[in-house]
């Protein structure tokens, strides 16, 4: 069927009254657009069939309509559903600002949705709900209302997060006159009196947490120190701003550490003994905790010539932890464990997460497995899971077990080279042919490891090695996700799925006007896969641009998320997918065990009906969790890196240019992994236009300039290492731009304005 782009009126599709193929009534585009608004919650393309009675040709037509619609800008597509642009999800975390002339509860969104303007949300008064206040962050139910002048939506509130505790976080100062002071790390804190008496062993810069008095009529309050965090110096200190600053519970309340501290081992009741199995845990040589085993071999039946079965075991965290217990509420508040250099903060208590649910080596552990039958080609034939006892064979490190392969056993991987490992690696050889053949989104990425020193200052930082080892414990926990998602769809069973959901059609479009800019191209479609970005990142490998065209692709790219509505994992190139490999330190995955158990009749400890009326909840809290965590972790390493450079001002660094903008240049030391500012108005010699598309500032005059992923030497400025914040000096000079002048008129209309003038060339007005 042809389609027609734009609000065209002569279109038969978009009349009040048309009529479709045995003359039936098509409703217009403003009664889709009014029903999607008034009922968030059905805005599928079969709920909106389903509403409007329409069949056959008529989906057809639906389907197109809704097309021209997004792509007029007029709606986006979100999961499974389409909202108006701005529109909130029907399930939202909201943040109370005020109040409205009437006395009622004004709320905003804490997280932008879509591209529209930020919506004012009224808060509904509620007799038997939680009560909210000013100030609050809350998780709602969110109503569209009819009102041109009033707020937009309409809220009730589902749930209160918690509200920071009265502990603030400051750098305890002693002054000349033997007075003692805290220095808020906050700008909205006051400065705090501490009494002598009440210094608890604090010295001058240190970090400390302090209790506030009252704030008394006159002068400044008092305080008492708590304890003292560290030194400003030290890794942990810095560490300790971010978990303060994010809100990341990092105290586990008391009855929380009685309920694990009471915790008895799993006992073999209800479960298969497979004590004798050889599974194995292969994890970084630092790591506290072992949540995964694995095992593999070749499968005998003859019908099955060169397939394998290869078996993960996960520790059973229901075991211990159950529903709406203080474990289970705790956990679900933190979420995940955050990790930082130093310390991380767990999602469960050690005596769980290190102790009962790890899988040590030599001890009786409790676990639920899958297991897995491929064939040959690494298509999968068969699945089950299994509630087991387990007794992990040996703790291997990542670097230990490669050596082992490549030729150099130690005395732990000796005696089992020839049974455990060199099957798991022929088992990998298999799973990598499946993989191959599914075409996963393949981004090289490096991921970079900050390592301190004994005082807790940066030594350096490194990219470890990526080890066949690390892919094969990857793919194996992959398609165990797999195995669980395909389970509980199966026995319809309700659960959270990990969902990445394909790159919007605006960023598709940023790409595509990139990639033209280099000669690249990039086919229009709406159903975008893997393969394709696949195609172009193979076309520039091993050329200068590679790097370039890997990290745009990136940012191209939608953030995963969790959800109980399946959208499947672009990504991963996966049509269902959930997180079940890690219960210790992802709610999710324990979500997803609890399901297990209850479809499968594992035992009694699975998901409750209650929990299943919570799912969303749940799902948007988890993943406002996640982002939390990987804020803090990013901050964190950004202080620290800046602490460590701040006695380095004045030197000059090699760099790669990580971020173009109209403001100027952010620059990433490849060495450090941390991000710097160029400012535009300090790039001399030129006036420089910024190109989005290109991903370019260039000079007007000569064409140069400068573009994301190049490589330039700067030298360092100024650094603020408290906010993590460095300025930098370009040092390279400009380069000549393939297509700057031929984009410059295009670019000039996006940044509407001046984007440099040169200190040394005429003056100009923005505009």
């Amino acid at each position: 069927m042809a389609r027609r782009r734009g609000g065209d009126h002569n279109d038969p599709r978009a009349g009040d009254t048309r009529r479709g193929p045995g003359d039936q009534y098509r409703p217009s585009r403003d009664e889709i657009l009014r029903f999607i608004a008034e009922n968030p919650d059905r805005t599928g393309k079969r709920d909106i069939a389903k509403a409007f009675s329409l069949r056959g040709d008529d989906r057809i037509w639906l389907k197109d309509l809704l097309r021209d619609l997004q792509d007029e800008g007029l709606l986006e597509k979100t999961r499974k559903r389409l909202i108006r642009p701005g529109a909130l999800p029907h399930v939202a975390v909201l943040d109370i600002f005020g109040r409205d002339e009437d006395g009622l509860l004004l709320a905003r969104p804490s997280e932008r949705h879509g591209n529209g303007d930020v919506p004012v949300v009224a808060i509904r008064a509620s007799r038997s709900g939680p009560t909210p206040g000013i100030g609050d962050r809350v998780l709602a139910k969110t109503f569209p209302t009819d009102n041109a002048t009033g707020p937009a939506y309409t809220a009730r509130v589902m749930k209160v997060f918690e509200k920071r505790t009265e502990a603030v976080l400051g750098i305890f100062r002693m002054l000349h006159d033997g007075t003692f002071r805290i220095e808020p790390v906050e700008r909205r804190q006051p400065e705090l009196i501490v009494d002598k008496e009440f210094v608890n062993g604090a010295e001058n810069g240190d970090l400390v947490e302090v209790e506030p008095a009252r704030m008394p009529r006159y002068g400044l309050p008092k305080a008492k120190v708590l304890q003292v965090l560290g030194s400003l110096t030290s890794e942990k200190a810095i560490s300790m701003i971010a978990i303060h600053a994010h809100e990341i519970p990092h105290i586990f309340p008391a009855d929380v550490v009685a309920e694990a501290e009471a915790a008895k081992p799993a006992t073999l009741a209800g479960r298969e003994d497979w004590r004798d199995l050889p599974l194995v845990t292969i994890d970084p040589a630092d790591a506290k905790d072992h949540d995964d085993a694995v095992f593999a071999t070749l499968d005998k039946d003859e019908k099955n010539l060169g397939g394998v079965i290869v078996t993960v075991a996960i520790a059973d965290v229901a075991a211990y932890v159950r529903p709406d217990a203080p474990l289970d509420r705790e956990a679900l508040r933190r979420g995940n464990s955050v990790y930082f250099p130093d310390r991380v903060v767990p999602m469960l208590p050690e005596r769980i997460s290190n102790d009962l649910c790890s899988l040590r080596e030599g001890e009786d552990r409790p676990a639920m497995a899958v297991r897995m039958t491929f064939t040959a080609e690494g298509r999968k034939l068969r699945h089950s899971f299994h509630r087991i006892m387990m007794k992990s064979a040996a703790r291997l490190a990542y670097p230990q077990a490669q050596a082992a392969i490549d030729g150099a056993p130690d005395d732990k991987t000796g005696p089992i080279l020839e049974t455990v490992l060199k099957p798991l690696w022929d088992a990998y050889a298999v799973l990598k042919r499946g993989r191959n053949a599914r075409q996963p989104l393949e981004l090289e990425l490096p991921e970079r490891k900050i390592l301190l020193k004994e005082d807790g200052t940066v030594d350096k930082v490194v990219v470890p090695d990526r080890l066949d080892a690390h892919k094969l414990i990857e793919e194996c926990m992959i398609q165990a996700n797999v195995c669980a998602a395909e389970t509980l769809e199966a026995k319809k069973q309700a659960l959270v799925y990990r969902i990445h959901d394909a790159p919007s059609l605006a960023k598709q479009e940023l790409l595509r006007e990139f990639l033209h800019t280099i000669g690249l191209s990039l086919a229009r479609g709406a159903q975008m896969r893997p393969a394709q970005f696949n195609g172009i990142l193979e076309r520039v490998h091993g050329e200068d641009n590679e790097e370039l065209v890997n990290e745009v692709v990136l940012r191209s790219q939608s953030q995963a998320e969790y959800s109980p509505a399946n959208l499947g994992h672009f990504g991963l190139n996966l049509r269902r997918y959930a997180h079940f490999t890690s219960p210790i330190r992802r709610y999710a995955d324990l979500i997803v065990h609890r399901a297990l158990i209850a479809a499968l009749g594992l035992g009694a400890d699975g998901l409750t009906p209650g929990e299943e009326a919570r799912l969303e909840e749940i799902a948007v809290l988890i993943s406002a969790t996640e982002r939390r965590a990987i804020a803090a972790e990013r901050e964190t390493i950004d202080r620290l890196v800046a602490g460590y450079l701040s006695e380095k001002t004045g030197e000059n660094f090699d760099a790669r240019i990580s971020g173009v903008t109209k403001a100027g240049l952010f620059v990433q030391l490849p060495q450090f992994g941390a991000d710097g500012f160029i400012p535009v108005s300090s790039l001399q010699g030129d006036y420089y236009i910024f190109d989005e598309a290109a991903r370019t500032l260039f000079g007007e005059r000569s064409g140069k300039g400068y573009q994301l992923a190049d490589r330039v030497e700067v030298r360092l400025i100024e650094v603020a290492p408290m906010a993590g914040a460095m300025r930098f000096e370009m040092l390279s000079e400009p380069k000549p731009l393939p297509g700057s002048k031929r984009s410059f008129h295009k670019a000039k209309r996006q940044s509407r304005g001046r984007v440099s003038r040169s200190h040394s060339g005429p003056r100009g007005r923005r505009r």
